[in-house]
């Protein structure tokens, strides 16, 4: 499966008020392995950013006055999406900004240009509900190192967006990891002769007992006292005369 993780910088908040696109960025990952053969463009929008917009991408008007039209990377962009399914955090914004864009060149709307859309954002708000879902929140949410990011960028965002939703779909059905695919190379469990292989037990060390057990009861006590093991633990254990 073929995906694209896309993200745009705008001039403003409102394509119907003529804000206009000014940074594409796509990041490919086939069969859940980011590939590196990404797309990235600056555009020029044909008009100022909002001085708020700037606060958060950075991208002056003097920076992008050189940069291509929309219209001169429309067909390598669109060649480039052909096929995947795409994937953007709170595509409702982009996808309109998008539509903007393509209706300018009579091209159509995006959505039936591409094989299909996904938003993230719906993704993590079934996941985590009532909670923060920007892209900050899921990457400290989900140990996605953003340190770099002091301004938002396409590229960069489309890339952290990348790593975040392989850790938002990370079940597997198999026991085989990256198996690609090939349906011969998945085992299921109950097919597996394991009668041939020696299972080798290793004793954990003292530390490595204390350290378990801390772990647990750290666990306990999040659940307020409501763990499994500790009930049948203290079901089993001998009553005090």
């Amino acid at each position: 499966m073929r995906q694209i993780f896309l993200d745009t910088e705008t001039t403003g908040l409102s394509p119907e008020s003529g804000d206009r696109i000014i940074e594409i960025g796509c990041v490919e990952m086939v069969s859940r392995r980011l590939t590196g053969n990404n797309k990235h463009f600056y555009l020029n929008p044909e008009r100022s950013s909002s001085p708020e917009a700037v606060k958060v991408h950075g991208l002056t008007d003097e920076f992008l006055a050189d940069k291509p039209l929309f219209a001169h990377v429309a067909d390598e962009l669109l060649d480039y999406l052909a096929g995947a399914e795409i994937i953007i955090h709170n595509a409702g914004f982009d996808v309109g900004f998008l539509n903007a864009e393509l209706k300018r060149l009579q091209r159509g709307r995006f959505e039936d240009l591409v094989s299909g859309i996904s938003d993230s954002l719906t993704m993590a708000r079934e996941m985590f509900p009532g909670k923060s879902n920007s892209l900050d929140a899921l990457c400290k949410r989900l140990e996605v190192d953003n340190s770099n990011r002091t301004l938002h960028g396409a590229l960069l965002d489309a890339g952290l967006l990348a790593e975040v939703y392989i850790r938002l779909t990370r079940g597997q059905n198999s026991l085989v990891i990256d198996a690609g695919d090939s349906e011969d190379t998945v085992v299921a469990l109950g097919e597996a002769d394991l009668s041939r292989y020696e299972l080798i037990a290793v004793a954990p060390s003292d530390e490595e007992l204390a350290a378990h057990e801390a772990m647990l009861a750290d666990l306990d006590k999040a659940s307020g006292g409501k763990t499994v093991w500790r009930r049948e633990a203290d079901a089993a254990a001998p009553q005090a005369a």
